[in-house]
């Protein structure tokens, strides 16, 4: 089962989104961050989320027959480099992309229906998600 079942230039589309969508929030958060001195930052909840989908997305996405190497991985370590957290928080967000990518692991071995459906979910929460975020926190 190929990407192309759900529409590749949509699919297309909705990465260029969330990659774009990605890189203005890493640009945002260290200044959002910094506003919290020691306590999580407002968005930690949705940043997990979307650390989750990111894994997700880098399990997902080669399973179904995209090029995308370390495309997924790559934006969240430009995420964790931009955030810059502690130890422990970096810790969490790590585990919570560990935990998107292993969660799809011990479903699906092969492309199917539900798993390129989950793939275009992804990247459409994931876009929508890091907009969010960056309207939401990044103007503060």
């Amino acid at each position: 089962m190929a990407l192309d079942r759900i529409g590749a230039e949509a699919q297309e589309r909705a990465m260029r989104v969330l990659v774009c969508a990605v890189l203005l929030l890493a640009s945002l958060l260290p200044a959002a961050a910094q506003q919290t001195e020691g306590a999580p930052p407002p968005y930690e909840a949705d940043l997990m989320h979307l650390a989750e989908i990111l894994g997700a997305l880098h399990y997902l996405r080669p399973l179904c027959g995209a090029p995308e190497g370390t495309r997924w991985r790559d934006e969240m370590q430009a995420l964790i480099d931009a955030e810059q957290p502690s130890d422990r928080r970096r810790g969490q967000i790590i585990a919570s992309f560990n935990r998107g990518y292993s969660s799809y692991g011990e479903v699906y071995r092969a492309c199917t229906d539900s798993a390129a459906m989950a793939s275009r979910r992804y990247l459409d929460e994931g876009a929508r998600l890091s907009r969010d975020i960056a309207a939401r926190y990044g103007s503060n």
